[in-house]
This record gives C-alpha cells, structure tokens and sequence, in this order.
C-alpha cells in the first residue's frame, strides 16, 4: 500500500504520470534489492504486444476523419435525422459523436471533431459557450464506448480477455449514452430555449444527405461488422479504417492535403508515444506491485469490509470515479484494473461486464475536472473556462452517471448482445 501512496504524491507533485509510475518503481527495486535490468525488461514487455498495433492506428483513423471531410459529412446527415428537434444543434452533436465513436474508439477525436463543426454554429444560434462545451464534451466521451475502443484494447490484453466480445459489450451502453444525454438536453432545451431548424428536413434532403454521408456511414458498419463476422481481427480492422479514411477522403472526397495528411500522421505518432510510455512504466509498475503482493493486500483489506458482489462494485466505481477526474484513462486501466482482478475474482464478477464498467467510469472521467482532457478541447474551441461551464457540465454528468449505474447492476446490458452473438 505504501507504493501506492508514493505514487500518487508523486503524481500530486505534477511529475507526469508515466514518469512518476518509473520513479516510484525505481526507488521500489533499489530499496527491495532487485535487479535494475528488469526495469528495461518490463519496459519493452509493456510495449511488446500486436493488439496495441491498433491504438495508433485508430488514432489515426480519427484524425484523418476530421481532415479529410469524412466527420463533415456526418455531421450533416445527423442534422438532417435530428436537428429540429428542440436543441437541434446538441442532438446532431450527439448522434454525430455515437456515430464517429464507431470508427476511432477516442474521446479526445471525436470531442475535437465534432467541436471544431457545431460549436461556433451552436453559439450563433444562441447556446451559452459553457453549455456547448460541456454537451460537446460529454458526448465525446461516447468514443472509448461504442466500438472500436481503445481503453477496451489495453484492458483486453492486461486480462487476457477476447477483444472482439468486449466490443460488442460496448455497443448496449454507448448507444444508452447517448440516448441519456439526448433525453437531457431536450429538457435543458426546452426550459432555456434552445431550438432547432424550424422545419423538419423533407424526405428529399434526408435522402441526399444519406447519398453524401453513406460512404462514411459504411465505414463503421464495416469495422464492426468484419470483427462480428471473423473476417478479420480487431487490430487489423484498425489498419482497414486509416486505409478506408485515406481513401475516402483522398481520392473521392479530395479534402485530403499533403499538409493535412502529414499533421494527421504527426498528431497520430505524439499521442501514440504518450500512450505507449504510460503503457510501458505501467507494466513495469504492475510487475513491482504483483512481486510484492499489493493486490491480493489490497483485495484482502477490501474483503474485510465488502460483503457482497453489490457492494464490491459500488466501492469500485467509486474508487474508478475519482481516479477517472485526475489519471488519463489508459494509466488508470493499467494501474487499477491489476488492484481489483483478485476481488472481480473473487466475487465472480463477469471480465467483460467489469471491462466495460471500467471503460464508462474512466470515460466519465474524461469529461470531469480537474484532468478531463475533452473539457480542455472543447473549452479551447467554445473559448470559455471550466469555471463557467461547471453548472453545465453537472447537468450533462448527471445522464452520465445514472448509465453507469443501469449497467453495473444490469449486467445483462453489457452481457446480452455478445452472448447473442455467440462471441
């Protein structure tokens, strides 16, 4: 427990988290007296795995997306489905985000994308600042839920479970998130104002509108419908995404520009190196913690005050939620998940339906103060602070966290589509 302790006043001290992971570490085999070669070994280890050929992957996929015309286009066909709907504007935001959720599996790409088209349109059409940064955030955070994920990915591999069946345990809860956060903000509409079009789109222009988007509509239907079918793999389906986005957006839409394409691949290969270094001193910290003990300490010490399977995962998410609002999503994955396996064990919890609650608790995360990275792009584009937005944002939370109850004590929302799909 000590090393824990350390790690997060190291953390707190403002040293990055993957530096801080490798320091509490080092100091941890000098004291214990264990050999300093293990610390590149379980380095490389950390990296050393294919599934994780998926996360740059993705991750590019995402950015040439929002280059390259393809996140455009979705947007304008969600406006046609649902935009004169009361807060028209947060409903296209919406279905907008659940769709781009299906083809990058990122909550940074999709707030940033679908921010950069509908949130100086939703201020001119009389959306507070704070209230379009805080909707467009939340909504963002469907991206890690809907598949293809990448917080799935990372937990997939640390506990050796299928990837394909937690996609599809995702697909239930992100479709429910998004929901619970249209339901919100048609009442938040409703009481302040917000309208849509003033007339519901003809049957012609949703017919254009899909004539436009459809081949970025495909795009999805084919990552998940390849993975679902065994065609190929999740980490090969990412591969097919960014040659999907490429040529979408290259030689048939032809919004792709040398400049665009190179900043994209840059992007793509920065937040990669961040994420595999977090991956990297992670494994390094699991294998200190699993050497020492920590878990089963830390499983036993719970155990003493848990009584039921009800109660271990209230406790869960609390911890998960907190953890969430000041670690990026992949470190509290690699930290915390290897902390609660022995009790998910022990309680016989489901590895999917525990993924998948991992997955909404740290996406929630996402969009909460103080690290809550979309909060930090969606606020750059809205120009606004998170003081201003934080009323809004509690109101758009709220959806939030009532999903994340439903499907932690409904498991059969996570659990029903892969077991009817035989995965």
């Amino acid at each position: 427990m000590l090393w824990i302790v350390a790690l997060f006043l190291v953390f707190l001290l403002g040293v990055p988290i993957s530096f801080s992971l490798g320091i509490v570490t080092l100091a941890g085999l000098v004291g214990s007296g264990l050999p300093l070669q293990v610390l590149v070994q379980r380095m490389f280890t950390g990296a050393d795995n294919f599934a994780f050929v998926a996360i740059p992957l993705f991750i590019l996929a995402g950015n040439l997306m929002a280059v390259g015309g393809i996140s455009k286009r979705i947007t304008s066909f969600a406006d046609m489905l649902v935009g004169h709907w009361p807060g028209g504007l947060g409903m296209v935001a919406i279905v907008a985000s659940m769709i781009f959720a299906a083809v990058t599996g990122s909550a940074i790409a999709a707030t940033a994308a679908i921010g950069a088209i509908l949130i100086s349109e939703m201020i001119v059409k009389g959306y507070s600042r704070p209230y379009a940064a805080a909707l467009v955030a939340t909504a963002g955070s469907i991206g890690p839920i809907i598949p293809p994920s990448i917080p799935l990915v990372v937990y997939g591999v640390i506990v050796s479970s299928s990837i394909a069946k937690l996609f599809m345990g995702g697909v239930i809860p992100g479709i429910l998130m998004g929901i619970f956060l249209m339901i919100a903000n048609w009442r938040i509409s409703k009481v302040r104002g917000y309208v849509g079009r003033e007339k519901k789109a003809k049957w012609s222009e949703v017919r254009q509108g899909l004539r436009d988007a459809v081949l970025a509509l495909l795009m999805p239907i084919i990552i998940i419908g390849g993975i679902v079918g065994g065609i190929f793999t999740p980490t090969e389906s990412a591969a097919i995404a960014v040659a999907y986005a490429l040529v979408l957006g290259g030689l048939i839409y032809r919004e792709l520009s040398w400049r665009s394409l190179a900043k994209a691949f840059v992007d793509a290969a920065v937040t990669t190196g961040v994420i595999l270094t977090v991956l990297m001193t992670a494994n390094l910290f699991i294998w200190f913690m699993t050497v020492k003990m920590i878990p089963q300490s830390i499983a036993q010490s719970l155990l003493s005050v848990i009584s039921s399977k009800w109660g271990a995962l209230m406790v869960m998410n609390i911890i998960l939620l907190i953890a969430g609002t000041f670690i990026d999503t992949t470190s509290a994955i690699t930290i915390f998940v290897p902390l609660f396996l022995p009790l998910v064990q022990t309680f016989g919890i489901d590895l999917i339906h525990f993924g998948v609650m991992v997955a909404v608790n740290l996406t929630i995360g996402m969009c909460t103060p103080p690290l809550g990275v979309c909060l930090f792009v969606a606020c750059e584009i809205a120009d606004t602070t998170l003081t201003k937005m934080f009323k809004d944002l509690i109101l758009m939370l709220i959806p939030l966290l009532i999903l994340l109850a439903l499907i932690t004590y409904v498991p059969s929302t996570v659990l029903w589509l892969p077991n009817v799909l035989g995965l």
